[in-house]
């Protein structure tokens, strides 16, 4: 077994023989624990990569190595029990008639003892914050609850990677920011290495790392108080920045000096705490 890493090597992909190149040459790697953020405007690759890095497609050039192990149709579910994938629809991805059947599926799939099953249902719908709904029929739930079941799902099975693709996308700002305190609670707790596929770009700020994918190829990699203090750069390829970080320029050109890139509001506050304290 290789490092707990995914990795992909000069990855290239289209969907079709005579289409354009979905990604071109793509390479970067995912390390332990580590929450990644990939953004884009629509048809820049990112959902693709996704795909790729649970072995939904597969490359026509390069290689993706999970673990150790290049992704292919052999290793595919082996690489399944690595990496887990949240969609944007979680209705999608309801198979059982309760919630205790559903987050059961994925384990049942895997061929896992019932004794750990069990226990692991528990686990997982607590993790979630889910436990109370354990025999409630999943079509009856909140749109904020279907996702929270369809993590714990992928929890169920024990990843080592989880990909939210668009995973908030369907939800109100209150169910949106209860998904990505569950997500970040859960990352925290069970070491788990995280990406997030998103347009919103609260979510970004809360990733250690970001990469931007412009025309299917990587066009920026850093962290987010990086990637978010080019923003003419970031505008030009049509993507938009924080309401804080656009407050922080409209306070510069007003003359105030702010010792970094605020992330939120709170450093925000902070830093003009300081900076009126020194003026």
């Amino acid at each position: 077994m290789g490092e707990r890493q995914v990795e992909f090597r000069h990855v290239s992909f289209k969907y079709q023989e005579d289409m354009p190149w979905v990604l071109k040459d793509v390479s970067f790697t995912i390390g332990p624990d580590e929450w990644v953020a990939i953004i884009g405007h629509n048809g820049s690759g990112k959902s693709t990569i996704a795909k790729l890095m649970n072995g939904l497609l597969f490359p026509q050039e390069g290689e993706i190595i999970v673990d150790g192990m290049k992704v292919t149709p052999e290793t595919v579910w082996e690489v399944r029990k690595q990496v887990g994938m949240v969609f944007q629809n979680p209705d999608n991805q309801f198979v059982g008639t309760t919630v205790r059947d559903d987050v059961a599926f994925g384990m049942e799939n895997h061929g896992m003892p019932r004794e750990l099953m069990v226990e692991r249902i528990k686990e997982s719908l607590d993790s979630v914050r889910m436990e109370a709904y354990e025999r409630h029929e999943p079509h009856r739930l909140s749109g904020g609850q279907k996702q929270r079941v369809a993590i714990a799902s992928v929890l169920a099975v024990s990843p080592e990677f989880i990909i939210l693709d668009e995973a908030t996308a369907m939800l109100d700002p209150k169910g949106r920011k209860e998904i990505m305190q569950t997500v970040s609670d859960v990352q925290r707790e069970r070491d788990l290495s995280l990406v997030t596929i998103t347009h919103d770009l609260q979510e970004v700020t809360m990733a250690s790392r970001v990469i931007v994918m412009n025309g299917g190829e990587v066009w920026m990699e850093g962290p987010p108080r990086d990637v978010f203090s080019r923003k003419e750069q970031l505008t030009e390829i049509g993507l938009d920045t924080p309401f804080v970080s656009k407050m922080a320029d409209h306070l510069k050109e007003e003359g105030l000096s702010l010792s970094r890139e605020p992330l939120n509001h709170q450093e925000l506050l902070e830093d003009l705490c300081t900076s009126r304290l020194t003026t």
